[in-house]
């Protein structure tokens, strides 16, 4: 059974409270860790061939400051105003943080996304593909790309057809700065994680007879990680079950 969550921090907090936060976000951290631990031995996977990627959505660049104290290293985000701004505050962190870009990307965001991001993990069309070939090379930095697999053509989330991969994969290869990584996805809200999970490894496999470093399998998040690594999942996207329940867009983020 997975150890309670302790309570999400209130909105204003009291004087010390950056030790409070600290104290609910190691505590977080360390269960999200052990699940991942539990979860891999139970597939009879190495644990630590998976990386954890917190995700940081709606919450202040101090979380991720304290969260990277606690050896975080990878941090997601879906916004690119919040992302941009926060990998700014956090680029004194030494070692330096690895900023994913998680969420939707429309290809007039391409360029500021390619001035911060290590891996894009939405990459689901072709205009998407251009832009940020394009924005890479001004940046001059390499992007290491996913695509997103829809795994029901669920409206509102993003990603290509699984049968489309391969086109994709051999736009992003041609492209000098950008990375044919691996595949991402959502797991469907009507299907069971785990048989979602296998679909994506499926598609997976095929694209690594093709591009054999494309090995990257994001999938997994707070409530379906164990379905995910089961699956095969090399990276899992978590936050609420670090950060507690995110606040809505436009809503002050805890004061710490």
């Amino acid at each position: 059974m997975t150890t309670p969550l302790p309570p999400a921090p209130e909105a204003h907090l009291e004087p010390g409270a950056r030790t409070d936060r600290r104290a609910v976000l190691a505590q977080r951290l360390a269960t999200v860790r052990a699940r991942i631990a539990d979860a891999a031995r139970a597939a009879g996977r190495d644990p630590s061939a998976i990386t954890l990627i917190t995700v940081t959505k709606n919450r202040p660049a101090e979380d991720v400051r304290l969260l990277a104290g606690l050896g975080v290293r990878d941090v997601g985000e879906n916004q690119d105003q919040q992302a941009s701004a926060k990998a700014a505050a956090c680029a004194d962190l030494s070692p330096a943080l690895s900023w994913h870009f998680i969420g939707q990307l429309q290809t007039n965001k391409a360029a500021s996304v390619a001035r911060y991001a290590d891996m894009v993990h939405s990459v689901d069309r072709s205009p998407l593909v251009s832009a940020l070939g394009k924005a890479a090379r001004r940046a001059e930095r390499e992007l290491r790309c996913l695509i997103q697999v829809s795994l029901d053509a669920g409206p509102g989330r993003g990603g290509t057809h699984p049968d489309e991969v391969p086109r994709l994969a051999a736009l992003i290869a041609d492209q000098p700065l950008l990375t044919v990584a691996g595949v991402m996805a959502v797991a469907p809200p009507l299907e069971p994680a785990d048989r979602a999970f296998a679909r994506l490894h499926r598609v997976r496999e095929r694209l690594l007879a093709d591009h054999p470093d494309a090995g990257v399998m994001s999938a997994g998040m707070s409530g379906d990680l164990e379905a995910a690594i089961a699956a095969g999942a090399t990276h899992v996207r978590v936050g609420s079950a670090v950060l507690g329940p995110r606040t809505p867009a436009g809503t002050p983020a805890p004061s710490l």
